[in-house]
């Protein structure tokens, strides 16, 4: 056979690719590698008690998506439209100590005047489903599984700039520092339910923190997807030109290498990885390529996706290629959508071309996702998560946009025991600030981690002191 390489040249080229992330992934689950000790688990990855999900599908709109243009109508916008927020009825909204940690700040012009002004709503709003919750008319698809859906409208955080993202993933500041993100504690706390497969992915733009797993250590990363079937993984290929046949014919000769080498040391457990990892390597390198083949998947299920559609094709191969990973065990795919270092739903100016723009790209994909989800059995244990980093301001912005908002934005979630057609906390009457059920970005994650099974309390290293807030509260209200 042509072109065989040597073990040591194997071994090398091999760790750089994707058995790195396999070996990590494996060995860390025994000896905490990256971390400052052994990785605690639960017993044998399994819940903590019985779980009502069993994996995460995370939508996050980067940007900061629009609430009041979106899932939480304010229609006295229109009313006060021009005036700013001093000279109307809800001036106060501005006082400080309205939401723990938050600190509001006014911004004025030359002449010591406000100068964001009340921006008028951008998009027009309607009841939607049994349960009649109202509905931006940009997300149509989305309102018609309104009955599925529980609209959480009293989110907020403390990062008023787009690091913002990374908050919304780890619950911490940026300036605190870079902590695990949700993906990864549910990687850390459960096992894979398919070994030839990621526990975790990740599919479109990250740009703040590329990472996940920080001081969990390197295996709760998630593993880059794209969905090309050509290169779905651009680093998983050998660095030399072999065939699959080679390829096995060194997966092979290593493994009996190591076999013999495990003979010698019965007790190595980072050997007993390194096989395993190997293995899984080999094995990922056809399992993802089958996963996101479409071929076998009807025409009905594709339009259903929006791929027959250029605007909706992006988005919705990813939702595909998100709910065939589903099907094949994958416990968290995390789906971010919208270029650039900030995120496209970034609108400081021409907010409703944007926002009209980008809703079209993900409102069929999410709908179809929903119900295809539903026609499969497989919605009552899947949880949706809808998210964005914050919301916008209810004043204008450049004159046709609006600014960053942390003090109160919109979430949805469904599926995997949430309560459909329900809206649970709310923002004032100008969407300023979360004043009834306020809740802290963690209060998702500790949501998500309670269907799951796990309790976060229970998912600490001994040497990495988390905060209370780190640990957020269940939204019951939802359950």
């Amino acid at each position: 056979m042509g072109n065989i390489i040597s073990r040591r040249a194997f071994l090398n080229d091999f760790g750089r690719g994707l058995s790195g992330v396999a070996f990590y992934s494996l060995l860390s689950r025994r000896q905490g590698l990256g971390a400052a000790e052994s990785v605690w688990h639960s017993p044998e990855g399994h819940p903590h008690y019985q779980p009502k999900a069993k994996r995460v599908i995370w939508l996050f709109m980067r940007g900061g998506l629009s609430h009041m243009e979106s899932f939480d109508p304010k229609p006295m916008l229109n009313k006060y439209s021009g005036k700013t927020i001093a000279e109307t009825p809800f001036k106060d909204v501005q006082s400080p100590g309205k939401l723990k940690n938050v600190r509001v700040v006014v911004v004025n012009d030359a002449n010591g005047q406000q100068r964001n002004r009340i921006y008028p709503l951008q998009s027009g709003f309607s009841p939607r489903g049994q349960s009649g919750i109202e509905i931006s008319n940009w997300f149509p698809h989305i309102g018609s599984c309104i009955d599925d859906i529980s609209v959480i409208r009293s989110m907020w955080t403390t990062d008023d700039n787009h690091g913002a993202q990374v908050q919304f993933h780890s619950g911490r500041h940026t300036l605190d520092g870079r902590f695990p993100t949700i993906g990864a504690w549910v990687s850390y706390g459960l096992d894979s339910m398919n070994d030839s497969l990621p526990q975790f992915i990740n599919m479109g733009p990250r740009y703040f923190d590329t990472r996940d797993g920080h001081y969990l250590g390197p295996a709760y990363d998630a593993v880059n997807l794209k969905v090309d079937l050509t290169n779905p993984l651009p680093y998983a290929r050998p660095e030399g030109d072999l065939t699959m046949e080679e390829q096995k014919f060194t997966f092979d000769l290593s493994r009996k290498l190591n076999l013999l080498a495990r003979e010698s040391h019965p007790q190595d457990e980072a050997l007993t990885a390194r096989l395993k990892s190997y293995e899984l390597a080999y094995r990922m390198q056809s399992a993802v390529p089958e996963a996101l083949n479409f071929s076998s998947e009807p025409g009905y299920i594709q339009k259903m996706y929006g791929l027959d559609q250029d605007v909706t094709r992006p988005f919705g191969e990813q939702l595909l290629a998100a709910r065939r990973m589903t099907e094949r065990g994958v416990r968290f795919i995390q789906i971010q959508h919208g270029e650039g270092a900030a995120g496209a739903w970034d609108a400081h100016t021409r907010l409703k071309s944007n926002h009209e723009k980008l809703s079209r790209q993900v409102d069929k994909p999410i709908a179809g996702l929903i119900n295809d989800l539903k026609q499969r059995g497989l919605f009552d244990e899947t949880i949706v998560v809808f998210a964005t980093e914050f919301g916008r301001t209810p004043g204008s912005q450049n004159n046709d946009g609006r600014d960053h908002h942390p003090y109160g934005f919109s979430v949805w979630m469904a599926g995997g025991g949430i309560r459909g057609g329900i809206v649970h906390g709310a923002t004032d009457e100008i969407g300023f600030h979360a004043v009834d059920h306020p809740h802290y970005v963690t209060d998702i994650h500790a949501t998500l981690l309670h269907q799951l099974g796990l309790n976060p309390r229970e998912l600490e290293l001994p040497s990495h002191k988390r905060l209370d807030i780190d640990f957020g509260e269940i939204i019951r209200e939802i359950l």
